[in-house]
């Protein structure tokens, strides 16, 4: 099924336009939980992993009913060696069991055979004989496009065949994304540019939802340029992170909606990982779920405020 069309689904279905964001290491783990699951305390690469393991899986049993998706970065599983990428993998296939969507954050890149590469790992398939098979099962990948549309295309062809979809970094929640994203070439800043080039590249993935499977990172921390984008692009579906720990409130996010509050999903890592430290006596798990049920409501107030309601 075309991915974006079952997260537009999914996202409606719940009313909750948000993704929890995956960005688990060693550190996020309470000492007590650490302990109870190892017999005593990580002291290998593969120890910790099986710790991290562990926690996602109590985090997508605490979420799945509540939040349509997962976003796995990469780099906090690749920190720990292959047992991370194991770590990785399995959280991948277990957050799918349990019904959710999986954005991979991995934001690959390159070109030609390289960006087919990248591609086939985690929307596509690779190739072993006459046989195709998946080396992870990710429904969506971020991508940086910074090598234009050769880095990009290798990616449309396996969303055009797979349903899965991309996300492009289009104009991203971090401070000094300004230095390049915000630079007027042919009379327009460089986030609208690449915000015009994804759309154009997406035009024969549109489903359903009327959103194609090329989406855009549009981050929450700079909401006159979600809203102008969302104006500019109709058919690309936004990432959105930058809510929460960033600074990010639901106000700032609204414009990055269409009228029915589609268009868009939310991201939020550190708030949810971390949520058990800031409710005493709250296994991580259930203040995990608290704080997600908490960010829906927030979310849905601030789109309602701006005169959006889900359809």
């Amino acid at each position: 099924m075309h991915k974006i069309d079952l997260l537009s689904k999914r996202i409606s279905e719940m009313k909750n336009p948000t993704v929890a964001g995956l960005d688990t290491r060693l550190e996020h783990l309470p000492k007590e939980f650490v302990e109870k699951t190892l017999g005593g305390a990580a002291e290998t690469l593969e120890s910790a992993s099986k710790a991290i393991l562990e926690f996602n899986k109590r985090l997508v049993d605490a979420l799945c009913g509540i939040v349509p998706a997962v976003k796995v970065q990469i780099a906090y599983y690749e920190m720990y060696g292959l047992a991370g990428m194991e770590c990785f993998a399995e959280t991948v296939l277990y957050a799918k069991k349990k019904g959710m969507l999986v954005i991979t954050d991995a934001k690959r890149n390159d070109i030609g055979a390289t960006a087919e590469a990248y591609s086939a790992a985690h929307i596509g398939e690779t190739a072993v004989g006459n046989a195709f098979f998946r080396a992870f099962f990710s429904d969506f990948v971020t991508v940086t496009p910074y090598l234009g549309e050769d880095g990009i295309n290798p990616f449309i062809k396996d969303a055009e065949k797979t349903g899965n979809g991309i996300f492009v970094l289009v104009k991203t929640s971090n401070p000094s994304g300004c230095q390049l994203q915000n630079l007027i070439a042919d009379g327009k800043p460089v986030y609208r540019l690449m915000g015009e080039l994804v759309s154009r590249l997406g035009e024969s993935t549109i489903g359903e939802s009327g959103y194609s499977l090329a989406g855009a990172v549009v981050g929450a921390t700079y909401p006159s340029e979600g809203a102008e984008l969302r104006k500019a692009l109709p058919h690309t579906f936004f990432l959105v992170p930058g809510y929460g720990a960033q600074g990010a409130t639901a106000a700032d996010i609204a414009g990055c909606f269409d009228k029915n509050c589609g268009g868009a999903v939310v991201n939020a890592s550190r708030s949810l990982l971390l949520a058990w430290k800031k409710r005493e006596g709250v296994a991580f798990d259930e203040a995990a779920r608290l704080e997600a049920l908490k960010m829906r409501d927030d979310i849905a107030a601030g789109l309602s405020a701006a005169g959006k309601d889900f359809a």
